[in-house]
């Protein structure tokens, strides 16, 4: 198992080299000059020539990759003097001459517009982001199990094929579409029932009681990013569940005499939530980054937001550092995953 977790952690690692490398690439042949950008279109050109010296960008595009690599990773080689330290907050490993190899956190860079650590300004927004997905998540999987079963146990009524024709919808419209037509419809039309606004952040400022928790602003952002898992947990349950039904012990606790819901609830649905589990673990992540549009469109202070916001304004840093951290997340996640499949099925180790 410690192996397998190793070679997992490789592939891991050489994911997020790929990824550091194509953004890394991209976003340094997109047009501006990040000097101009931080400075103003108004700055000397010994400002521009200072910022561009701090940035490392008076350096080939070779060195400056090799110096962003040595922000990223937890093991740098960086100056061994009070600027540094307070620039990356390291902690001290080896020193030699006027260098020193520490250990620190991930360096995402500042943001061109507000001088700001991108660091700081992704731990504002991320926990938005996250609460929005896991509620996304739970909203989706507890009425998307509650529709499966309901439609497997009556294959080929009514309910069933509402539950199928929405399904097939939620699976169709596109999250931004959706989006829209929610943020309309509910947060406008009929805003004077349902008390919701079109958009709204997870936190709103009261002038008297300052940041104050506004769970309503949640409702239509997380009904919005559940439709398309909710619809595929309903497809997932609904066929799992027919298989399940289908099965002989089944016939049996029914000649037993069990009653219908012991059947259901008790046997059939715990042997059917294996693909929805392994649905529920991919999920999540992909929330996480279907959450950009999603958080845009309803004004939600997310992480999502904050990366649109960023790239209209040409804050490359800041969108930089919100990709690679929904890379590591995903990869993080996955590894998780195939460490617990081959935990609980240990043929995976040999596939």
């Amino acid at each position: 198992m410690i192996g397998y977790a190793l070679k997992k952690l490789m592939y891991g690692l050489l994911v997020m080299g790929g990824v550091i490398l194509v953004v890394f690439v991209l976003f340094n042949i997109l047009p501006g000059d990040p000097a101009r950008m931080t400075m103003g279109q108004r700055a000397d050109v010994q400002s521009l020539e200072a910022v561009r010296k701090e940035f490392g960008l008076d350096r080939s595009k070779p060195v400056q990759f090799v110096l962003y690599i040595n922000d990223l990773s937890p093991v740098s080689i960086l100056d061994n003097d009070s600027v540094s330290q307070q620039k990356y907050h390291y902690v001290k490993l080896i020193a030699f001459d006027q260098k020193v190899l520490a250990l620190k956190w991930p360096y995402l860079r500042s943001s061109y517009q507000t001088k700001r650590d991108v660091t700081a300004i992704l731990s504002e927004t991320v926990p938005n982001t996250f609460i929005l997905a896991l509620t996304a998540m739970i909203f989706a999987t507890v009425i998307g199990v509650f529709l499966g079963v309901l439609s497997a146990v009556h294959k080929d009524s009514w309910i069933d094929k509402t539950a199928n024709a929405f399904a097939i919808l939620g699976i169709s419209a596109p999250s931004f579409f959706a989006g829209i037509i929610i943020a309309w419809l509910f947060g406008f039309v009929l805003s004077n029932y349902t008390g919701l606004k079109m958009s709204g952040s997870l936190y709103s400022y009261d002038p008297f009681n300052g940041e104050i928790l506004t769970l309503r602003n949640l409702w239509l952002p997380m009904i919005t990013l559940g439709l398309r898992p909710l619809a595929i947990i309903v497809q997932l349950t609904r066929s799992a569940m027919l298989d399940v039904l289908a099965q002989d012990y089944i016939r049996t606790a029914r000649a037993k005499g069990l009653s219908r819901n012991a059947i259901i609830y008790k046997h059939a649905l715990k042997n059917a939530m294996n693909p929805v589990i392994t649905a529920i673990s991919g999920w999540f992540a992909s929330l996480l980054a279907g959450s950009f549009f999603v958080e845009y469109i309803f004004g939600y202070n997310g992480l999502g937001r904050t990366t649109v916001t960023a790239l209209e304004m040409s804050d490359f840093p800041v969108v930089m550092g919100s990709i690679l951290f929904i890379a590591f997340v995903f990869v993080v996640i996955n590894i998780l995953v195939d460490i617990l499949y081959a935990y609980v099925d240990p043929r995976v180790k040999l596939s």
